[in-house]
């Protein structure tokens, strides 16, 4: 289905399942909405950690003129959590009611995209094929602060043979707004992470014999900080299911 189609279902909430895998060809985007007092800090927090949150588009008001004209970010994407000084009191389908003048919009490259590139080189992705959200961890690298905002990246983990590991390494740096190429391969405990069968965001991954993990850099870390800031009201994407935009993911390679 075309991205417009599957964000008119998701809208409907025909659709409120996780969105790896759907729409390839298309870029998928995290979300973070909060209010202006804290967004132009967030800009400059963005620009200075790329890797993890790279910045794809600003918004004011609910419509996307950027990723997808005229798509509405309070009700396009499938599952929204809402946070309250640092704690998720809420999980959503559609956020309208939240909504007020002075919350502005922030749409962060994910991960999503460079798995079309990998999947055309031949490489299996894991959650894909099990139809399973990707698991997400919480690591020990650490990302600069700007103002409230500090905290540690988020990775997001797809196992491979270490051949096919260099292969992905290879095609994924071609998409730097994407989170690029991967930060860490092989031992989870050098990142922090001390039980890689429980990840802290995710579905829990199936790793075989002779597979070494593969972290990325994941957009889900603005969230992780978000928590340690204790805003007084922010509203996300909930992790694995995106924001479908109409921009091809080859327009976000390097």
């Amino acid at each position: 289905m075309s991205p417009k189609l599957l964000r008119e279902l998701i809208r409907k909430q025909e659709i409120k399942e996780q969105t790896s895998g759907m729409a390839l060809g298309f870029a998928q985007a995290n979300l973070l909405i909060l209010p202006r007092l804290y967004a132009s800090d967030f800009e400059k927090f963005c620009k200075l950690n790329s890797k993890a949150c790279p910045l794809l588009e600003i918004i004011e008001g609910k419509m996307s003129q950027k990723l997808a004209k005229d798509a509405n970010i309070y009700s396009d994407l499938p599952k929204y959590f809402i946070y309250e000084n640092g704690i998720k009191v809420a999980e959503e389908f559609d956020v309208n009611k939240y909504y007020k003048d002075d919350f502005i919009g922030f749409l962060l490259g994910c991960s999503f995209s460079f798995e079309e590139a990998l999947m055309k080189a031949g490489l299996k992705i894991r959650h894909i094929s099990l139809k399973r959200n990707v698991p997400m961890y919480k690591s020990n690298i650490k990302l600069n602060k700007v103002g409230v905002f500090e905290g540690e990246m988020v990775l997001s983990m797809r196992p491979f043979s270490p051949e096919d590991a260099k292969k992905a390494y290879e095609i994924s740096k071609n998409f730097p707004l994407v989170h690029g190429e991967p930060v860490h391969i092989g031992d989870e405990k050098e990142l922090g992470i001390y039980d890689i069968n429980e990840p802290d965001f995710g579905d829990k991954p199936l790793i075989k014999e002779g597979e070494v993990p593969v972290f990325w850099a994941c957009g889900v870390s603005p969230q992780n900080v978000i928590m340690k800031a204790k805003l007084p009201f922010v509203i996300s994407h909930a992790p694995g299911f995106m924001f479908i935009s109409d921009v091809l993911n080859e327009e976000l390679k390097a």
